[in-house]
């Protein structure tokens, strides 16, 4: 990701949570986090405990996220334009009335600063965030054109759209993503479901003249469909790399054996034999775990998608 890509990112998320973006440019966000952000951002269990206890007012922190470093210093270089004489006089009457503050002082000792990079740690909170809150949703097709009368009423299908991980692992790796869609009502299941839904207009909100049609299958029956599609799908694949795979594994525990054998062999005592043993066992182990093909599939997120029609 570079710059732009993150500062996007940063202010879908933002956005998102409903933070407020105090302030904001192409390379920094200034933001009061909601509870739900603060929560996941600022690491503070205790205060949020307290909070929840009490039934509190909770007091969010103030964030200052940095997305391209180099262009907000850029702009932090650039001398502020002159002050106005209305500015001044007022400015002077309140450093009469409260004391003079430093301002850039004031905001800078307040406001903690963190740079957001690809690879940060702060971005990978964002990240993790958005994964765990993100994973499931309940969305609504809107309707390209709003009914006439108010009698008639649009019937809408469920469905449920699952993103599958597929990795094929060995000493080497290569993931596939899968999208699924199962009718709840039919049973129906289509591929490159996400293709569908993204030239959809969605939201969470039932929209009016619409009705739902009952459900046939439950979650776990269509969830089982999505698992016996991927099933099917991956078993028409070319394994060869498993049997390439599997002839490196023997290869490199041939290796390690012509190298430990002699060594069990000649130990000088039941105690260093035992520690021989135990390593090459280890290594056995580490080797297995590199070099030993396997296939893995998990759900990335998933969410029941309310669309228009019967299907």
């Amino acid at each position: 990701m570079n710059s732009k890509q993150v500062h996007k990112y940063v202010q879908r998320f933002l956005e998102a949570t409903q933070c407020s973006i105090i302030e904001k440019s192409p390379a920094h966000f200034t933001v009061k986090l909601s509870p739900a952000a603060d929560r996941e951002l600022t690491n503070r269990p205790f205060y949020w405990s307290f909070v929840d206890r009490t039934d509190t007012e909770p007091e969010t922190m103030t964030y200052l996220f940095v997305t391209d470093k180099e262009k907000y210093e850029e702009i932090l270089a650039t001398p502020a334009p002159a002050p106005t004489q209305a500015s001044s006089a007022v400015d002077a009457a309140l450093n009469r009335s409260f004391g003079f503050v430093n301002n850039n002082l004031a905001s800078g000792a307040r406001t903690p600063r963190e740079d957001l990079y690809f690879g940060s740690r702060k971005l990978e909170q964002l990240f993790g965030a958005a994964k765990s809150s993100g994973s499931y949703v309940n969305l609504f097709q809107e309707p390209e054109r709003r009914s006439n009368t108010p009698f008639q009423s649009t019937p809408y299908t469920a469905w449920l759209g699952v993103n599958m991980r597929v990795e094929f692992a060995c000493d080497r790796k290569r993931e596939e993503i899968h999208s699924y869609g199962v009718s709840l009502a039919t049973g129906m299941v289509v591929e490159n479901f996400y293709d569908r839904l993204k030239n959809l207009k969605l939201t969470p909100r039932l929209p009016s003249n619409v009705h739902l049609t009952r459900n046939g299958l439950s979650y776990a029956k269509a969830l089982g469909i999505v698992e016996t599609s991927l099933e099917r799908k991956l078993k028409g694949y070319d394994y060869n790399w498993a049997v390439d795979a599997a002839a490196r594994l023997e290869e490199e525990l041939d290796r390690i054996r012509h190298y430990y054998d002699p060594l069990v062999q000649h130990a000088a005592d039941d105690e260093t034999k035992a520690k021989v043993e135990e390593q090459f066992n280890q290594r056995q182990t580490e080797i297995k775990w590199q070099y030993e093909p396997r296939v893995t599939a998990s759900a990335i997120n998933c969410g029941i998608f309310h669309l228009e029609g019967i299907e």
